[in-house]
């Protein structure tokens, strides 16, 4: 049973996964647009809004929890100065996932996630 479990699995173990999720954060709010297939694009999101909320709080203490999970440390500092002009009146919904194709090789549902 899956009851109340958020991320889905992704068919890796754990630590991948997460390792995954970081380095598709971390070049999603790095390029503003990445293009993944549509699982991964749905499990990301979360993770890049919560990033997004912290940068917008601009405390200290939220400053060093997105450090602890981006990987580059001025991706960072960009994000928490700039946040505040770029999202500062919205209230969530900061990511758009679009469909596109199926991935030729073996047929998987692509998107593409970006920041709105």
């Amino acid at each position: 049973m899956r009851h109340r479990r958020k991320v889905p699995k992704l068919g890796r173990p754990a630590d991948q996964r997460k390792a995954l999720l970081r380095a598709l954060t971390t070049q999603l709010l790095r390029e503003g647009r990445v293009v993944t297939t549509l699982a991964r694009a749905k499990a990301v999101r979360s993770t890049v809004e919560k990033m997004i909320t912290l940068a917008k709080e601009g405390t200290l203490a939220a400053r060093r929890r997105a450090l602890g999970y981006i990987y580059d440390e001025h991706l960072v500092h960009d994000v928490f100065a700039k946040v505040q002009e770029r999202y500062g009146d919205r209230n969530g919904g900061y990511t758009r996932v679009l469909r596109t194709k199926n991935r030729r090789g073996d047929n998987a549902e692509m998107a593409i996630i970006e920041l709105v």
